[in-house]
């Protein structure tokens, strides 16, 4: 195995191998404390994309709830999925087919075409023009605003989706969907996550759907894949410690390098890992 390889499972903390009944509990056991830890907490709220990552978090976080609810036998807690489109969502099916097998106590779509338009317009207008690969990222930021809107007005706090398939390439967005209070997902890679899934009975089309971040206008649903230049099979293999082909290796290893800032918080005269 690679030297660097290893510091990466070790950093992300990925087992080779999961038992997914096991580890499905171990994060919904982790929901429950954590909202039963501050008695000021009464729910959790998540951006539903119609994805594998976001499904299965949802899917924690309800069943999370539900038992807590069970326990006391109330309904002092609830699951807010938020729908966070930029006008009309071309895999819309697939987000309300999510939202069926999660079965949120709660739904809210905020529609966030208007605020990001309205954030160009002014950066264009003092500064220069904005590229699409900038409004998605703008877009990302945008969700994570509203749904910690959402958090504040309702006692809650924001459920990130990052897994160690995303974040050993630092595939998401720098206070966007990388900002969030806790992420039960972490730890776990894509396969994993779709196994998970697939015995927790939900619909194969959204764990065998192809990743897409879908944030540029101009490349509507493009892959993941396409844009990191390296497969996601490529990318769980490395964190299981497998051997992969050379250049896969590197491609994965240039990501985690580049990105490291990503997974660190913000830099002060005390850091010395950049230099």
């Amino acid at each position: 195995m690679r030297k660097l390889q290893q510091e990466i499972i070790r950093e992300l903390k990925v087992q080779s191998r999961i038992d997914p009944v096991e580890e499905f509990r171990r994060s919904v056991d982790f929901l429950k404390d954590y909202l039963k830890k501050y008695d000021f907490l009464k729910s959790y709220v998540l951006g539903i994309s119609g994805g594998q990552d976001s499904t299965l978090a949802g899917f924690m976080a309800q069943t999370a709830v539900n038992e807590l609810n069970n326990e006391i036998n109330g309904d002092n807690y609830e699951f807010i999925a938020v729908r966070l489109p930029y006008g009309n969502q071309i895999d819309e099916d697939d987000c309300q087919d999510a939202l069926d097998f999660i079965q949120p106590s709660r739904t809210v779509r905020v529609d966030i075409q208007q605020a990001v338009d309205a954030s160009q317009a002014a950066v264009e207008q003092g500064i220069a023009p904005i590229n699409e690969y900038i409004k998605g990222n703008t877009k990302a930021r945008e969700r994570m605003k509203v749904q910690y809107d959402i958090a504040a007005a309702c006692q809650g706090v924001v459920i990130g989706t990052d897994h160690a398939a995303e974040a050993v390439t630092g595939f998401y967005t720098k206070y966007g969907d990388g900002a969030a209070d806790v992420m039960p997902l972490y730890r776990l890679n894509k396969r994993q996550g779709r196994s998970m899934l697939k015995v927790l009975g939900c619909p194969e089309h959204l764990y065998n759907k192809v990743p897409t971040a879908d944030l540029e206008s101009d490349k509507p649903l493009l892959p993941d894949e396409v844009a990191l230049g390296v497969s996601y099979e490529a990318i769980d293999d490395y964190l299981e410690g497998k051997t992969v082909d050379a250049k896969e290796a590197e491609v994965i290893e240039s990501w985690y390098l580049k990105t490291r800032h990503k997974r660190l918080g913000p830099i002060t005269v005390f850091d010395q890992w950049w230099k």
